[in-house]
């Protein structure tokens, strides 16, 4: 048996011993503020300044001739687009599923890269930020270019120009990291209405210039913008979840005050790696709860535990009805434990909602490591006995006769001993980038949520 010291040195078998310089170098790469996530943020940002600098060198921007205006809002919609597109469920389903036809037979490394897909949100806030940076661009050249030749600028595109700007900002500041942690409402609420008055006012301004500068009548004018057509796509693509929307009937079980268990069987049975929004005010709060299918049941299952005022009023007062909106998102973290041969999950409470569909699944061999307080007097001797039935060598701490664990060592001792090629943890933030970062800068493969709201 190795010791602990052992343990947390080790980074698996027949893998070289890293030389201090480069296990220093990894550790740093591996540091969550330098995540995949944010790296694909600034990767959106180089290369739009990439392309700012190119128009400044060639110098064929110009106000007389409105090509300043015209790169400017291209730039804007596109940017806004890629925001808009890279969060659709469609093409996120595409994206994840994608990602898991991967081959087993590819190196560790390339198979780590894939994995990272579950960051392509760092894409979507990339773009927002770019998208309001060259609107504002847009506005300011608009007010110069009014200054010095008034004929090509209408007041109407500058009223509308310095609208949107307001409305993309109060959106931008409603989704920052201290206001999303403070107060998730107001990002939410700020996010879904001041996205869909912006839309309505780029559909205004879009139309408004295309008249403005044509050449010819108003519906060829119209027809033949491709930021017409573009825009069109932006707001089906807003529009279709919202085209799904349904109400539907659940029954709630409570093992305990902390705990619900929501039952559903309305025809629709998602995936056994999916993610399925509820609400019960459709214009208020949305969350995301992992689906839990089973082989042997009907419907699916959601797992919720009391976290903050809106789960403490789901589990005390259960509903009969929740609201469902557009389809059922792939949850990337269930198609990644596919490119590997044997994955170790380690969770910490409800987190192992989230992954008991795949436990359940049983697609690839795994391993379970739950740390959570009195387990069956918290979730229910049936759901413990489920767990137990799928996961007969699991490590299930009871937090509240053991006191909390040594997660790091929990992980590399049940990692060692199953052979996992790469663990998945579901737990609390911290808990998370805590154990993903001391995973990674030891060459494991770890991944777990980004909380990319």
């Amino acid at each position: 048996m190795k010791t602990y010291d052992d343990l947390v040195t080790s980074t698996g078998p027949a893998r070289p011993i890293m030389m201090p310089a480069l296990a220093r170098a990894r550790a740093v790469a591996k540091h969550p503020r330098l995540m995949p996530y944010r790296r694909l943020m600034l990767l959106v940002i180089i290369v739009n300044v990439a392309v700012l600098l190119h128009h400044l060198r060639r110098g064929d921007w110009q106000l007389a001739d409105g090509t300043a205006l015209s790169g400017l809002s291209s730039l804007t919609l596109v940017n806004l687009a890629v925001a808009v597109l890279i969060r659709q469920q469609t093409v996120l389903n595409l994206l994840f599923s994608a990602a898991a036809w991967a081959p087993r037979r590819w190196s560790l490394r390339v198979r780590w890269m894939i994995s990272k897909v579950h960051h392509i949100g760092g894409l979507h806030v990339g773009s927002a930020l770019a998208g309001t940076a060259w609107l504002s661009a847009f506005t300011v050249v608009a007010i110069v270019s009014r200054a010095r030749h008034p004929g090509s600028v209408t007041p109407t595109t500058l009223v509308l120009c310095v609208g949107l700007v307001v409305l993309l900002l109060v959106v931008t500041v409603g989704a920052s990291a201290p206001v999303r942690a403070r107060a998730h409402n107001v990002f939410e609420q700020t996010h879904r209405w001041g996205g869909w008055i912006a839309i309505g006012v780029f559909w205004v301004l879009t139309v408004h210039l295309a008249l403005h500068g044509r050449g010819t009548s108003a519906v060829g004018a119209i027809v033949s913008d491709w930021h017409v057509w573009l825009l069109t796509i932006l707001t089906v693509s807003i529009a279709s979840p919202w085209l799904r929307l349904r109400r539907v009937a659940v029954e709630v079980e409570r093992p305990s005050s902390h705990v619900a268990i929501v039952h559903f069987d309305h025809g629709a049975r998602p995936g056994w790696s999916s993610a399925v929004g509820i609400s019960l005010r459709p214009l208020d709060e949305w969350h995301a709860f992992a689906a839990v299918t089973a082989p042997d049941r009907p419907g699916f299952r959601l797992l919720i535990s009391r976290a903050g005022d809106w789960t403490g009023r789901f589990i005390d007062d259960p509903p009969t009805h929740v609201w469902l909106r557009g389809i059922p998102v792939v949850a990337p973290l269930a198609k990644i434990a596919m490119l590997y041969e044997r994955v170790l999950y380690v969770v910490t409470g409800s987190g192992v909602g989230p992954c008991l569909g795949q436990l359940l699944a049983n697609r690839v061999p795994s391993r379970l490591v739950w740390s959570t307080r009195d387990p069956r007097a918290t979730y229910g001797d049936a759901l413990v006995d489920e767990i137990e039935a799928a996961q007969p060598n699991a490590t299930i701490w009871d937090t509240t006769r053991r006191g909390k664990p040594d997660l790091l060592r929990l992980t590399l001792e049940a990692r060692e001993e199953f052979g996992a090629e790469a663990v998945i943890i579901v737990s609390n933030k911290p808990t998370t980038f805590r154990l993903v970062h001391d995973l990674e800068r030891r060459g494991i493969p770890a991944f777990g949520p980004i909380w990319d709201s």
